[in-house]
């Protein structure tokens, strides 16, 4: 047994490597094999973002047009086959790429030109990393239209920057929609990721790094090699690889497989397949609750959610995983499924103890189904609060997410996730009960809010104490109720400071 060959395009060319072992990341073949050390290595955790690259993905739009979709990622925890197939640019790659087309004269690609002219570097380490999320944001929203500063941090919240300070960067992005335009020839590049696609077809399916195009034969795989590590954005399997050193001899990536990349609506249902991205999963979520806004902006930051998918993020299992404690508020179930056939639970039942869950060898997560809001005349309160020591780009000391309907002043049924307070994502059913059947009035939730400080014993660790976490957990729940008669909230998110002209 031994790799497929690895094949991907960049600099308008294919690239075909061999022998590269199945755990290896995109970024040791970008340095040590490619010799492109314009990509840096930072904290190897996808966290600085200095190693930031973007990928060129062939997928198709509302009408079935192919189109290409750009996704800045982290190649510090990537692992380099998931690329196999699309096309990659990295920092050196902007002026040099012949299906870019650069501004008449221009040596520099108005990305780089923009950060040049706001002075936005000093020691240069974090710069390549930057230019290409500024340049994932130029292919997929700037091009002749201005970036607002909102716009720019979110794009931004996945790159650190230790010298120089956010605000020039934070200028350059405004900036460089404004410069003569850089094209990249998408049609030219379409095609050639379409001989790309014939080439690996042709490929034997018996090799280390397995990435099936359908359930069925994903399925198979997983009965036939159940020690297979299961990989989908390897936003942890990554780290397992650069902090653990684990190695593995067999992977099964899940992301190719058609039925699982789709999200649909129907028969109430919001139906989103396990090897969505977050970014998309997320869209799809935001479209039905456009107040999950801002959560969702601060899970981690844009490249994690561009590879990491939320299939992955709740099997995964993490107490801290953001997205379950709002699956749970919202009522979601998880579909499991293996070669004997599928399963649907609610999504807190999946879970038996820290990250471990009740599937069996031969199963994968598939889908997660959450019910669309149901008409009617009652008055449906939903928020999602994430409370971390920064603001973006960080892992939560207590995730609360709340949903209560109220009718006539009465609430009539009451849902409410819970991270970082148990050994497992937590449904607080005690305070569900204690909401319930009564009115929504402060006396309910200051009553509430003593049963929800109860119902969990969360431990103290280098992100929080237990008494912290506590505290917090009443203070959410008043928060809410507040919020839920109009009062204002009082947070970061709700100021906006503008860069001047």
């Amino acid at each position: 047994m031994s790799p497929r060959p690895l094949h991907f395009l960049r600099r308008g060319q294919p690239v075909t490597l061999h022998d590269i072992p199945p755990d290896r990341t995109l970024l040791e073949v970008l340095r040590e094999d490619l010799h492109c050390t314009g990509t840096k290595e930072g904290c190897s955790e996808g966290d600085c973002g200095a190693c930031t690259v973007v990928l060129g993905e062939r997928t198709l739009d509302a009408d079935g047009q192919p189109r290409l979709h750009y996704k800045a990622i982290n190649s510090c925890i990537r692992l380099a086959h998931s690329v196999d197939g699309m096309a990659l640019w990295t920092v050196e790659d902007l002026a040099q790429d012949p299906d870019i087309q650069l501004p008449a004269g221009q040596q520099l690609h108005p990305v780089q030109q923009a950060l040049a002219q706001c002075h936005g570097t000093q020691c240069g380490f974090c710069t390549p990393g930057f230019v290409m999320s500024l340049f994932g944001m130029y292919q997929n929203h700037a091009r002749g239209a201005a970036l607002d500063r909102q716009g720019a941090q979110e794009a931004l919240s996945g790159n650190l920057c230790r010298c120089t300070g956010y605000r020039p960067i934070l200028e350059a992005a405004r900036d460089m929609a404004q410069l003569p335009p850089a094209t990249v020839d998408a049609p030219a590049v379409l095609q050639k990721l379409e001989l790309l696609a014939r080439k690996d077809a042709a490929i034997e399916a018996e090799n280390s790094y397995q990435r099936p195009s359908s359930l069925r034969e994903l399925l198979q795989l997983r009965a036939d090699h159940p020690d297979a590590q299961v990989v989908a954005g390897c936003t942890d399997v990554g780290l397992w690889v650069t902090k653990q050193h684990r190695r593995f001899s067999r992977v099964l990536d899940v992301t190719a497989a058609t039925e699982l990349r789709a999200i649909t609506q129907t028969e109430g249902w919001l139906r989103i397949g396990a090897a969505a991205t977050l970014e998309e999963a997320f869209a799809a979520l935001q479209a039905q609750w456009p107040q999950l806004h801002r959560f969702a902006a601060r899970f981690a930051g844009l490249p994690v959610r561009n590879s990491g998918t939320l299939g992955g993020n709740v099997a995964n299992g993490s107490p801290i995983g953001d997205s379950m404690p709002l699956l749970i508020a919202l009522g979601a179930q998880v579909v499991l499924a293996s070669v004997r056939g599928g399963r649907s639970l609610p999504l807190e039942a999946l879970y038996t103890g820290y990250r471990q869950n009740v599937m069996a060898p031969d199963e994968l997560l598939v889908r997660i189904d959450v019910p669309l809001p149901p008409a009617g005349s009652a008055t449906r309160h939903l928020r999602a609060y994430k409370v971390s020591k920064r603001q973006d780009d960080d892992i939560s000391a207590v995730c609360l997410v709340l949903q209560v309907t109220v009718e006539h002043g009465t609430v009539t049924s009451a849902r409410i996730g819970a991270g970082g307070v148990a050994a497992v994502p937590a449904r607080a059913v005690q305070t569900e009960a204690a909401l319930t059947g009564q009115p929504w009035t402060a006396a309910t939730v200051q009553t509430a809010a003593s049963v929800l400080q109860a119902e969990f014993s969360p431990i103290s660790d280098m992100r929080a104490s237990g008494s912290y976490r506590k505290h917090l957990l009443g203070s959410l729940l008043q928060r809410f109720w507040l919020e839920s008669q109009g009062q204002a909230g009082a947070s970061l998110e709700d100021i906006r400071v503008e860069v001047s002209a």
